[in-house]
């Protein structure tokens, strides 16, 4: 059975952040099965922080991977989780 893989990214400054972690999310796409972004933007306007969840195939190597890299963007921090099968 295989494993649920989570990765988590804090955001911290988009404006910074978003064209390079858009070019490794585009590098890394084929592990990723799902993604979803949340922010809060009470006022309307885009928020400079938020959260981007990965659920990604049962592929250690290649989550490490992608985890360094996103952890080597200045604004970015990632946490990840490892659901049994």
């Amino acid at each position: 059975m295989e494993r649920h893989i989570i990765l988590i990214v804090h955001v911290t400054d988009r404006t910074a952040s978003a064209g390079r972690m858009q070019e490794v999310l585009t590098e890394y796409g084929c592990l990723i099965r799902t993604r979803l972004g949340l922010h809060g933007a009470p006022d309307g306007s885009c928020s400079p922080s938020g959260l981007i969840v990965l659920e990604l195939i049962d592929d250690e190597a290649g989550a490490e991977k992608l985890k360094k890299s996103l952890d080597a963007i200045p604004g970015l921090e990632t946490r990840k989780l490892v659901f049994p099968g």
